[in-house]
């Protein structure tokens, strides 16, 4: 079974449907309770929806105590949920820089941490797959603190890999570029805007949460059993470019 972070919107709701109908058991944890149990309407019951703010680690320990009381383990842990805002770095307050760290990277920490206990309890070769983005590694303006958020979820995964692959549980990650989400719905529904970011990518195109949800399901499964510490991207070549 799969714990799916942000699981009812844009790439963790991609990831969501993949999984279910690749037969798991798919827990939808996002903070919009609303939309996850619109999401499990639409999946069915292989499906659990559950209102979690993944910055608090009270809500956190509580999900996984709930899953495992349900299903008596956890195979599989995707953190996908995430914010994202726009402020110069000198405008920046500390509200909002925090905000975004407690989300995205402090977010991931917690779960990880609690579901790696469970792993290692049960014996559980477990695999952990956090959506990091290419921008963890690509500097850019007026997003330090997503960005900040981003690169240090791709050490969190370089180092959970290492310690936690004597307990047979891989960690991976996923950087993608330009998808079109709901994250990114200002940005893309000008047709001009639009049509200057698919130039900008190599490619000529923007992703969609499927192209990162295929490459999560080929991390989950048995077919990338010799893959740990990986920071991949899915991007259309975007990171290519100077």
């Amino acid at each position: 079974m799969a714990i799916i972070t942000g699981g009812a919107k844009g790439i963790g709701k991609a990831i969501s449907l993949l999984f279910a109908s690749e037969g798991a058991h798919v827990v939808i944890a996002d903070v919009d309770y609303d939309s996850a149990y619109k999401l499990y309407k639409e999946i069915g019951d292989s499906s659990l929806p559950l209102k979690v703010d993944v910055s608090s680690k009270s809500e956190v320990e509580n999900m996984v105590k709930t899953v495992v009381e349900k299903y008596g383990r956890i195979d599989i842990l995707v953190n996908n949920a995430g914010i994202q805002t726009e402020k110069p770095f000198v405008d920046l307050t500390e509200e909002e820089w925090r905000k975004v760290l407690d989300v995205n990277l402090n977010g991931a920490f917690f779960c990880s941490q609690a579901v790696a206990k469970v792993m290692i309890a049960k014996k559980t070769e477990g695999v952990i797959i956090n959506i990091s983005s290419i921008h963890g590694y690509i500097p850019r303006i007026k997003k330090v603190h997503y960005d900040a958020s981003k690169a240090g979820l791709i050490m969190l995964t370089k180092e959970t890999a290492l310690e936690l692959a004597i307990h047979n549980i891989r960690v991976n990650c996923i950087a993608p570029g330009i998808i079109d989400t709901p994250m990114n719905k200002e940005l893309l529904k000008d047709p001009k805007t639009r049509e200057k970011m698919e130039q900008r990518v190599p490619l000529k195109k923007i992703g969609k949460p499927e192209d990162v949800a295929k490459l999560a399901l080929f991390l989950a499964s048995e077919d990338s059993s010799y893959i740990t510490g990986a920071v991949i991207p899915v991007d259309g070549g975007l990171a290519l470019k100077p």
